[in-house]
């Protein structure tokens, strides 16, 4: 996201994924609204998905964004429920790489063979070459959401090894990359890309995770009356989506609403910026990628101005 300056899945789930045309996503923006851009999760469009990778029971899940709406090689942001005593069973990725994120209760996160409890709001990469799964091992549902990033455009790949991951002994501690969206751990930082006030951010995943051109995963909380400043980036597109709370975002001169549930893409080279009028804080997840590894850039414009 952010540069702080001076600083199925069966094969159904994954048939959209994997045969939407590779149409370039600036072209496909074109006459499209801000307002039709921002995706908004609605439970009531989730389809159940049984033993997804041979896993316990069924998760409920949509679709948000795919690789039509990236130049980069995001292949797909999905968002839903892990049902109580359900989950996705072992498999491996080995030309592209996955991020289970659970929003509330808690879920046993397995990566390669290891397996440990987190509580949410909280995530796990499963890099390139890596082993994954999870289990909702409780009688609550688990709010949970599944980003892809590949290292050929659109292309998923997963090796199932027929393990449901059901009653598996648990290390004390996650000995795994994890991240915890934790807003007592965000940082303040004054007028960020030139915004006003004073927002609260961290970086929870860096490009060094990674072995695709997945970039970070930022965590941004901007408290009432504060902003996000307008800026641009060239080398990367990213992800925003609204953990809770409701804002203003602005892309290219152009406003739409939004709230907690709904998932922003900014594509190359266009100029956006967050805002909250509301009374609580408006708090984001971003998700870069590249379109070259380790390589981002970051440029603050004034409010307004045109595309370059």
């Amino acid at each position: 996201m952010i540069t702080v300056k001076s600083c199925c899945c069966v094969t159904a789930l994954l048939a959209y994924s994997l045969t939407v045309p590779r149409v370039q996503a600036q072209t496909s923006a074109q006459g499209t609204s801000l307002q039709s851009r921002v995706v908004h999760s609605d439970p009531s469009k989730y389809r159940s998905a049984p033993k997804v990778h041979g896993g316990a029971g069924a998760l409920s899940y949509s679709g948000l964004l795919g690789p039509q709406d990236f130049n980069v090689n995001l292949i797909f942001l999905h968002r839903g429920v892990l049902q109580p005593k359900s989950g996705i069973g072992h498999h491996f990725h080995n030309q592209m790489e996955e991020m289970f994120v659970i929003f509330d209760n808690k879920a046993q996160f397995t990566i390669d063979g290891r397996t440990a409890e987190l509580t949410g709001p909280a995530g796990a990469p499963c890099r390139m070459g890596s082993s994954h799964g999870i289990y909702n091992p409780t009688d609550a549902p688990t709010q949970w959401m599944n980003i892809a990033v590949g290292s050929v455009r659109g292309r998923y790949d997963a090796f199932d090894l027929g393990d449901d991951r059901v009653g598996v002994p648990l290390d004390a501690k996650p000995i795994f990359m994890n991240m915890k969206l934790d807003k007592s751990l965000l940082k303040p930082v004054p007028a960020l890309h030139g915004g006003k006030g004073t927002v609260h951010y961290r970086r929870a995943l860096g490009p060094e995770v990674f072995r695709t051109n997945w970039g970070y995963v930022d965590h941004l909380a901007i408290p009432p009356s504060a902003s996000l400043g307008y800026h641009r980036h060239d080398l990367q597109e990213e992800i925003y989506y609204v953990l809770s709370g409701k804002g203003r975002v602005v892309v290219n001169g152009e406003a739409a609403m939004i709230a907690a549930g709904d998932a922003v893409p900014v594509r190359l080279r266009e100029a956006h910026a967050f805002e909250n009028s509301e009374s609580d804080d408006l708090e984001l997840m971003v998700i870069g990628v590249a379109l070259e590894k380790g390589k981002f850039d970051s440029t603050d414009v004034p409010l307004g101005a045109a595309r370059p």
